[in-house]
Parts: structure tokens; C-alpha cells; sequence
């Protein structure tokens, strides 16, 4: 399952890129969750033309509160779902993976996770300002990791660097994200209720693969058509 925060410009463009991907992955249910005060048509269409099972969910970050974090009330709303889905009677055993819009998932990435039995690791390529940022492996273990950026954190691994066995999330009801916690130390937070580092199963070929990226759509700058001396057409009839 793969909640989603939306919360820029180019959403819709990388919704699209990235819901083609996932129509490829077999058993998948993709949680959607808008950074917004109600659900848009923009993405309510791009879902429903989909070939993707979904749910498409809504909640406007708090800004209120201060905190560099991101996705947090986004991702504990999908895992507020989450624990009353497998409570029912078509609730269906899985994996967790919580992705962002913007990155790049090979296949493969998602036929790998299917071997996790508790949290699996993998690397993670142009992420935290190297090639490859992973867990190191010896004699099949994670033994430590390889990453620059903050690499004092507790699981020094990007958030497209793990998936979680779904059925954890209820035997760890309290498990959640925080804005109590600083700007790159979400993943340590929610790892921390079902792992430790000896505990990480590492996938990918004992992590040596790469098979996510973590790229990012720059903002586009759009021309404000009243600024131009000949106006084009108007097009906001036109969904983009």
C-alpha cells in the first residue's frame, strides 16, 4: 500500500507518471491522500480512469504547528485506515510502503517487498546528496549504512528505503509519525515501534541493487497571461 501526499503545482503531472507504474504491480491498493481542505476533481478523475484499486483520502497539513515535517498528517490519516481495513472481513495481509509522488519505483522494487516478513531495506539512488544511499550488509545483516546526510539518525534510510508488514501497524496501535521530531527523522520515528538495525531484512541482492530513485519535478513557472502583451487563449475550461 502506498500513501501519497499531494501538496504542489505539479501534482497531477506526477500522479499520472506514477499511476502508470502501478498498474503494472500486481495485489496493490493505493492510498491517496490530498494535502487539501476537500478532495479535487483532478485527481478524483485521474483515480477513477485509473485500472488501480484505490481509496482517496484528504487532510490539510497544520501549519499551525510549526514543525520542517512533511506527509506527517497526510501518512497517519492512511494509517488510520489502514488498522480499520485489516479489522474487516475483506482486510487482506501486505506490506506498507509509503512513497512520494515525485520519486521514480522500477518494478522491481515492488516484487522485492513481497519477501518482507517484518521491515526489508534497500538502497535508495540520488538521495541525501550521494549516487546510492543504503544499508550496508555482512553475512546477510545489516551491519550499518552508507549515508552523509545526517548519518547520526537512528535508521539513516530514506522513506522509498523500507517496507513495513502491514499486520504490525496493528500489534503497534500507538505507531505513528510525529511533528515533535526534526526534518529527516520521520523514517527513524516510525521504524523505531518494529525494529531494530540486526532486525532489517535486506532485499535488493543484499542491497547492492537499485531499484528507486529519489527524483524530484522542479516548480514549473507559468506566465500570468494578463502580464503578456497578447493574451492566448483562454483555457480554463481545459483540466492540467
Amino acid at each position: 500500500m502506498g500513501p501519497v501526499s499531494i501538496g504542489n503545482s505539479n501534482y497531477i503531472i506526477e500522479l499520472l507518471r506514477l499511476s502508470q507504474t502501478l498498474m503494472l504491480v500486481k495485489n496493490f491498493h493505493w492510498i491517496v491522500i490530498e494535502d487539501s481542505e476537500k478532495k479535487t476533481k483532478l485527481v478524483e478523475n485521474l483515480l477513477k480512469e485509473s485500472t488501480i484499486k484505490y481509496t482517496h483520502l484528504n487532510v490539510k497539513t497544520n501549519k499551525a504547528k510549526h514543525s520542517t515535517a512533511s506527509g506527517v498528517e497526510q501518512r497517519n490519516l492512511a494509517l488510520d485506515w489502514l488498522r480499520k481495513y485489516l479489522q474487516t472481513p475483506e482486510g487482506a495481509p501486505g506490506v506498507v510502503f509509503f512513497m512520494d509522488d515525485d520519486n521514480t519505483y522500477s518494478l522491481k522494487v515492488f516484487e522485492e517487498m513481497r519477501k518482507v516478513k517484518r521491515v526489508g531495506v534497500w538502497p535508495v539512488g540520488i538521495v541525501g546528496g550521494m549516487r546510492v544511499e543504503r544499508p550496508l550488509v555482512t553475512d546477510g545483516k545489516v551491519s550499518g549504512f552508507s549515508a552523509l546526510w545526517k548519518p547520526y539518525r537512528p535508521f539513516p534510510l530514506d522513506m522509498a528505503g523500507f517496507a513495513i508488514n502491514a499486520t504490525l501497524f496493528l500489534d503497534y496501535p500507538e505507531a505513528k509519525f510525529s511533528r515533535k521530531v526534526q526534518s529527516g527523522f520521520q523514517e527513524s520515528e516510525i521504524l523505531k515501534y518494529f525494529a531494530t538495525v540486526k532486525d532489517l531484512e535486506p532485499l535488493a541482492d543484499n542491497c547492492t541493487k537499485v531499484y528507486v530513485w529519489h527524483t524530484r519535478t522542479q516548480k514549473m513557472a507559468i506566465l500570468n497571461p494578463k502580464k503578456l502583451k497578447h493574451p492566448p487563449i483562454n483555457d480554463d475550461h481545459i483540466e492540467v
